[in-house]
């Protein structure tokens, strides 16, 4: 399946955010790439503004723009803020919460682990990085799988970031997805009724 791998500092530029992580460009360079980017833009449209922050968050989860549509159709027929609701959605994707428990420093790491069948659920191994995890779920890695070099690093590297809707045993190397997080306990920056508004016209 097609994913981006094109110029990764060139997006965080675009939308002014480290989206595939921390970049001393962002830094160095507080405009837009392209010829342009030094010069005053013009104001953007409501529709431009919405589709930014749709493509933003497609970025920053890796999904693709069908994936993104069927989420956003799927989060829309639930009870509840559609908006707060899609982006549980994609918080409670495998290979997101592989990247939120410090098993890899990146999403695009982290999918790449459970595409090569690294990783378990309830002991089970899954291959899917779009799985989608339930309560109570046990996320793990395969026991020939712990002594990678990239997991460990990054467990090694894992900063103490504690999620209230995720648990992390250390000695046994088992995460725990406790339930779907609230919109403030979310980090990202994204404006997610953007992108309401923009399916909804």
């Amino acid at each position: 399946m097609a994913r981006y791998t094109g110029p990764k500092t060139k997006i965080s530029r675009r939308f002014g955010e480290p989206i595939f992580g921390y970049s001393k460009a962002l830094q160095k360079k507080a405009y837009p790439p392209g010829h342009h980017g030094r010069g005053r833009r013009r104001k953007q449209s409501e529709y431009a503004v919405q589709l930014m922050e749709k493509q933003k968050a497609k970025y920053i989860y890796g999904v693709l723009e069908r994936q993104f549509a069927n989420l956003f159709h799927k989060a829309s027929r639930k009870h509840g803020i559609t908006g707060e609701i899609l982006l549980q959605m994609l918080e409670s994707r495998l290979d997101n919460t592989v990247y939120r428990l410090g098993i890899a420093p990146t999403r695009r790491a982290a999918r790449q682990l459970v595409s090569h069948q690294h990783i378990t659920v309830n002991d089970r191994v899954v291959n899917i990085p779009s799985f989608s995890l339930r309560n109570g779920d046990l996320i793990g890695i395969r026991e020939k799988s712990k002594s990678l070099e990239a997991i460990t690093n990054s467990l090694a590297e894992r900063a103490i970031k504690k999620f209230s809707w995720l648990e992390w045993d250390g000695s046994e190397f088992v995460g725990k997805y406790l339930n779907p997080p609230r919109r403030d306990e979310i980090p990202e920056n994204i404006k997610e009724q953007l992108i309401v508004e923009l399916y909804s016209k």
